[in-house]
């Protein structure tokens, strides 16, 4: 009797197998929601990735501007456009440190989810944090968030960046 692993190796079932890689890349945007989250951003943002752009929010999560337009900027401090980001976008990811600084979760959560854009929030350095601290930020990034994932450390953050083909 043959397998069922064998089968599906077989000859006959090899040409319904997708012959050649997916041939749009996946495009990350990764966002710093506070000023802790921007550091890892740029420590992020200088290894090689595939695709991922690399912008901050921590403008507006600590209230200098209130206005939802001209807060997202690049690593260089260039202004960026939220929609024109999140229409290039197949997956947002929001890095946050606990203390409740992540208000802009909901400008981009709400542009995510008009472009069904699929979101997952990091919250890093968990470990050292109050409960209080760790409650505020994953108030203001769950409702936003399709995954949420709160790490200890930040050497998760590089895998997860990997498993997401950012």
């Amino acid at each position: 009797m043959i397998s069922q692993s064998a089968l599906m190796n077989s000859a006959a079932e090899a040409r319904f197998r997708l012959q050649q890689p997916n041939s749009k890349p996946r495009a990350t945007k990764v966002i710093a929601m506070d000023v802790a989250g921007e550091e890892i951003v740029r420590r992020l943002a200088a290894e090689a990735w595939n695709g991922a752009t690399f912008l901050t929010a921590s403008a507006l999560s600590h209230g200098s501007e209130r206005r939802a337009d001209g807060w997202l900027r690049d690593l260089e401090g260039r202004a960026r456009d939220l929609i024109e980001e999140v229409n290039a976008a197949d997956v947002v990811v929001m890095i946050a440190t606990p203390g409740g600084r992540a208000g802009a979760a909901a400008f981009i959560g709400e542009a995510c989810s008009h472009k069904r854009v699929m979101t997952t929030a990091l919250i890093s350095g968990a470990g050292t944090a109050s409960d209080e601290a760790l409650s505020l930020t994953l108030a203001q990034l769950r409702p936003w968030s399709l995954m949420v994932v709160v790490a200890s450390v930040d050497d998760y953050i590089p895998d997860l960046l990997t498993a997401l083909r950012a």
